[in-house]
């Protein structure tokens, strides 16, 4: 296990923390994490578009004319695609857009992302993350001791750290058990709370 520089929430040195190697420090799987964030942004369409077709649309119960005899092109309904108001041919239905992935390879796009921001230093481990009230101000200050740029991605399941940070541009706090790979990827910065590497080690090594 690799040691990481622990600090508090003021900035001050707070010892160090043990990083358990199967999670923060695997050869990262581009293949996977790519197939990962496929994964969860299907997962977030409705699909619920929908056409009516020719047996969906109003009317047309009756032979427009008669099969032979007048001259024009023959006919079953007025509600056939190429009449106006016709069904639509073809077009969406609703659908699931929903992936399938082992758990095994979600695990390991979590673990490829986590080892990756730990190499590129743009993992920040905190002791714990706690305010008195829902203060944007105050946990802004906090980010400033943290020295912190760029878009962050905060994991804490305090109440009042969340509400704190719905104000802040370019700042997302989420509960451990809300981490996903499209954040932890799109996100330059990612701070952790002891608590949260604990748990976070529990369920993926």
């Amino acid at each position: 296990m690799a040691n990481m520089k622990l600090i508090d929430q003021n900035g001050k040195d707070a010892g160090q923390v043990a990083l358990n190697d199967d999670v923060f420090a695997v050869k990262p799987n581009d293949a996977v994490v790519f197939e990962a964030i496929i994964r969860q942004r299907a997962g977030k369409r409705q699909g619920t578009h929908a056409v009516k077709n020719r047996s969906a649309v109003r009317g047309g119960g009756k032979k427009p004319w008669r099969q032979k005899g007048t001259g024009r092109a023959r006919q079953g309904s007025i509600r056939a695609p190429q009449w106006r108001g016709g069904g639509t041919v073809f077009g969406p239905t609703p659908r699931s857009y929903a992936l399938d992935m082992n758990r095994k390879a979600r695990r390991l796009a979590m673990k490829s992302v986590l080892s990756q921001k730990v190499a590129d230093k743009e993992l920040t481990l905190v002791d714990k993350l706690t305010l008195d009230a829902p203060k944007t101000k105050e946990f802004a200050a906090v980010l400033n001791n943290l020295k912190i740029d760029g878009k962050v991605l905060v994991v804490s399941d305090d109440k009042n750290v969340q509400l704190s940070a719905r104000n802040l541009a370019n700042v997302k706090v989420v509960p451990v058990n809300g981490l996903n790979i499209v954040d932890a990827v799109n996100y330059d910065q990612l701070v952790l709370t002891q608590d949260a590497v604990k748990r976070i080690e529990e369920v993926l090594a």
